[in-house]
């Protein structure tokens, strides 16, 4: 038990510290130059909504700084395209010069990042491009969601003065444009070279110092931004895959914990499940502190109905629970889906775990009556008079056929076998049937 509790508390602990840190991390590279400040952005990896808050940070930093120049170092597959829609809106907004470097690949979402600077260079080995819109399971989007991609994607090119025939074609496999190696039926993907030729980029650079040298800022003080560990964690954490998981961890979890004596291992694994969940969607700006209001309201109401009667208190509870986990999703299709896994995960729990092991350990212990009137503990419920049978006595009062009798001084209840008895009548006792004892007249 001991053991169980140590690990508990060493596992919180670092649960704490590994959520409390917050680097910040910013590497200064100082060139004293001509007074130039340039600000070095990574946009790496997946397009998600821990991304998404680092840009809003190193961004926001940059403008306070006074910032003359961003570049956007980019290498990413693509992602998420509402994700992409919100970090396209934060560069449009921008009154600081931006540069798209793109260093290996800026493909699908990433490519709509890049449309959305002042200027475009790339490394010889990069490309740009297939910028189709794709869901979870693999499969092509609806229509309604393609048209309204191909729109942003056209928006993107013409508002900085790009030919949007060629971004409509990263979007639209419809076009034909067989000479950039896009033929009907094929996403376009520009290289160096074609990317150059239609005006979507403006240079082929082998590094940042030549791209520096380019846009004329070489003797520019150089500040690299680099995400903290909490945002990378809120890209992880507030993934669509691991949001069910982390959810049916917690259920899970806590249901387990309910049938186990004190508290261990399972109670801190949906603890910290649930507390991973909302850490990461605050952190990525999707959930706010009313959504942890109505948690701990929540989890206040459930356990309230364990000692209040009604159930009133508890669908309260529960749905107030819900109502947090709701505000906290991005997306309110998939958040219900992401309750509904973890409910379903949670009833199978609770059905096994009461099958086998029942109610006699963990927390309902406490609020579950055991104790039981039996002989063996001294309680009595009656005591089944046999050896009254065929005694003599007299009527106290008239049985009616029920009355009162005395058998040698004692007054017991006693009924007639079916006919009047009057008043002080001798009788005798003809049968005893737990507290019935039936008696005759002589």
């Amino acid at each position: 038990m001991r053991g169980n509790r140590l690990l508990a508390y060493i596992l919180l602990v670092l649960a704490i510290m590994l959520l409390s840190s917050n680097d910040g991390h910013v590497i200064h590279a100082d060139n004293e130059g001509n007074g130039k400040l340039v600000y070095v952005i990574p946009v790496e990896d997946e397009v998600e909504k821990g991304l998404e808050a680092f840009l809003t940070r190193a961004t926001k930093e940059a403008q306070e700084e006074g910032a003359d120049h961003i570049i956007f170092e980019i290498d990413t597959p693509g992602g998420r395209v509402d994700v992409a829609g919100q970090i396209a809106e934060l560069l449009q907004n921008l009154e600081i010069p931006t540069t798209a470097y793109v260093v290996n690949q800026a493909l699908s979402a990433g490519s709509y990042i890049a449309l959305n600077m002042d200027t475009i260079y790339m490394n010889p080995q990069a490309t740009m491009g297939a910028s189709g819109v794709i869901n979870q399971d693999g499969t092509a989007a609806d229509k309604k969601a393609q048209s309204a991609w191909l729109s942003a994607m056209k928006s993107a090119a013409e508002s900085k003065g790009r030919d949007p025939l060629y971004a409509a074609a990263m979007a639209d496999p419809n076009i034909d444009l067989p000479d950039y190696g896009a033929p009907e039926g094929e996403f376009l993907t520009l290289d160096p070279s074609a990317a150059l030729e239609v005006g979507y980029s403006n240079g082929t650079v082998e590094d940042r110092v030549e791209l520096l040298g380019e846009l004329g800022l070489s003797k520019s003080t150089i500040i690299e931004m680099e995400p903290t560990l909490s945002e990378e964690l809120a890209g992880i954490l507030t993934n669509p895959v691991v949001v069910p998981i982390l959810l049916s961890i917690a259920s899970l979890g806590l249901i387990v914990e309910l049938y186990s004596p004190g508290f261990g291992i399972p109670g801190i694994m949906g603890l910290l499940s649930l507390v991973l969940f909302f850490y990461g969607h605050i952190v990525a700006g999707l959930a706010g502190f009313e959504a942890i209001i109505l948690l701990v309201l929540g989890i206040i109401l459930i356990v309230a109905e364990f000692f209040v009667p009604g159930g009133i208190v508890g669908i309260l509870g529960i749905g107030s629970v819900v109502w947090s986990l709701l505000l906290s999703g991005q997306d309110l299709g998939h958040m219900t889906m992401s309750i509904g896994i973890a409910f379903i995960v949670a009833i199978v729990a609770a059905v096994v775990l009461f099958k086998t092991i029942g109610m006699e350990k963990g927390f309902f212990r406490h609020i579950i009556l055991k104790d039981q009137t039996s002989t063996e503990l001294g309680y009595v419920s009656s005591v089944n008079r046999l050896e009254l049978i065929g005694l003599e006595g007299v009527t106290v009062t008239p049985l009616r056929p029920s009355g009162i009798a005395s058998f040698d001084g004692e007054r017991i209840d006693v009924v007639s076998d079916g006919s009047f008895i009057h008043q002080d009548k001798s009788i005798r006792v003809v049968k005893v049937e737990g507290v019935r004892v039936v008696v005759r007249e002589i």
